[in-house]
């Protein structure tokens, strides 16, 4: 499958069945995370991996938007350890955090699984209920599964500005 036909395929998948994903599909998202390239090579982040039943009822706790995964990863960037440009003192580990992500995302496609890029989530209790989460800005909770078998895109999916809108050619 070409590039172009994964991310058409890809959608925010919202209904997740409890199948369990097996540990190979796993290791692949976190690979697909660890080549994602970053600012400076510096990979201001971590990833977690929420496979128990006590890790997913605890981020159950601080988003309603797991749609019935049986595992999660959460990512998140730390700015002390990020390439900041000279120029202007921006800081890329949002950035950098937000493009491994990304390639997780893309990747969760490839392997037949399903997800959505969860950012409604209350941050101050995910850090409480995982401590090591704590010096981290915490970017993406993705809910990971089998997509259910009435799964579909939302009606908002195919919606784009279009390529006009979007890019000029200067």
């Amino acid at each position: 499958m070409s590039f172009l036909d994964l991310a058409k395929k890809r959608y925010s998948c919202r209904k997740l069945s409890a199948q369990p994903v097996e540990e190979e599909k796993l290791q692949k998202i976190l690979e697909a995370g660890n080549l994602a390239p970053t600012a400076h090579n510096n990979q201001p982040l971590h990833i977690w991996l929420l496979e128990s039943a006590e890790a997913m009822e605890k981020v159950s706790q601080t988003t309603s938007f797991i749609f019935g995964a049986p595992v999660a990863f959460v990512v998140g960037s730390k700015a002390d350890d990020a390439w900041v440009r000279p120029f202007d003192k921006k800081n890329f580990a949002d950035v950098d955090a937000s493009i491994v992500a990304t390639h997780m995302m893309l990747a969760i496609e490839d392997l037949g699984l399903g997800t959505t890029w969860v950012a409604h989530f209350d941050a101050p209790k995910l850090k409480e209920l995982f401590p090591e989460m704590e010096d981290y800005e915490l970017v993406a909770i993705f809910p990971v599964g089998y997509p259910a078998e009435d799964a579909k895109p939302s009606a908002r999916h195919a919606e784009r500005v279009g390529i006009e809108m979007l890019a000029d050619w200067l």
